[in-house]
């Protein structure tokens, strides 16, 4: 396989999750990802954001957040997001630490 056909099958991979967490599943929260998988919909944001900043293109974390949810982040926060339970958050800030860094 060429490298450009690569790129388009992974590019199309990438849409397709996308698609997954944004529409087939909105139910499932960022914070059940990032406690299950390591990673959640604002971690793809910011690999999108770095992708693009380490291509000289400037991005922020605010942009990128926008073009990955195809909506204001608060936008998205307000139709999805529910309060954690104590054990959840826990769990999250254990998974967030060893797979993003320290908060903060």
């Amino acid at each position: 396989m060429d490298d450009h056909t690569r790129i388009e099958l992974e590019a199309a991979a990438f849409r397709r999750l996308r698609q997954h967490l944004m529409t087939d599943r909105p139910d499932v929260e960022n914070i059940d990802l990032m406690n299950l998988a390591g990673f959640c919909r604002n971690c793809l944001s910011r690999w999108y954001q770095e992708a693009a900043n380490e291509r000289g293109i400037e991005m922020d974390k605010t942009r990128a957040r926008e073009i990955f949810y195809g909506m204001p982040y608060d936008e998205w926060k307000a139709r999805s997001h529910t309060e954690a339970s104590p054990e959840k958050q826990a769990a999250f800030d254990k998974a967030f630490a060893e797979n993003v860094g320290k908060k903060g």
